[in-house]
């Protein structure tokens, strides 16, 4: 196979240096990995909120799927067992990011649209977006 026909792998860095350079993250006087009191408790997803679910049952079993093979790939070769660690969860940002990115297209759509978007669609969007913050702050 050339290396013009061979496909390019996605990694864990080629998404890292698609992001916005110059962009500081959050500061905290916590110990690292861990929140103040006071905003843990404001951004904690109240007891009877559900949390939607990031990737659709199937998703989650073929993530799942690969994610075991990859541990059983270890013992012969540790090495690409990480390599292929790597991709796979560049793999899996990069689909929650085209998640995103396609609820978004449609929630600009339906604003542009003559009509606009009902405030039960924006309610939803922020749901979900509101759901997807606290896990990631949760991880």
């Amino acid at each position: 196979m050339t290396q013009a026909t061979e496909e390019k792998t996605l990694t864990t860095a080629d998404l890292a240096a698609a992001a916005e350079p110059g962009r500081p993250g959050p500061v905290s006087d916590a110990p690292e990995g861990q929140m103040r009191p006071e905003a843990a408790d404001a951004s904690a997803p109240r007891r009877e909120e559900q949390l939607a679910p990031l990737f659709s049952a199937d998703g989650t079993s073929d993530f799942q799927k690969r994610w075991d093979a990859i541990q059983i790939a270890f013992v012969d070769d540790p090495r690409q067992a990480v390599q292929r660690a790597d991709e796979l969860v560049a793999q899996v940002m990069k689909s929650l990011a085209e998640t995103f990115s396609n609820e978004r297209a449609k929630l600009e759509g339906q604003l542009s649209a003559k009509e606009g978007a009902s405030t039960e669609n924006l309610r939803v969007a922020l749901q979900r977006y509101r759901s997807f913050f606290q896990r990631l702050l949760s991880l």
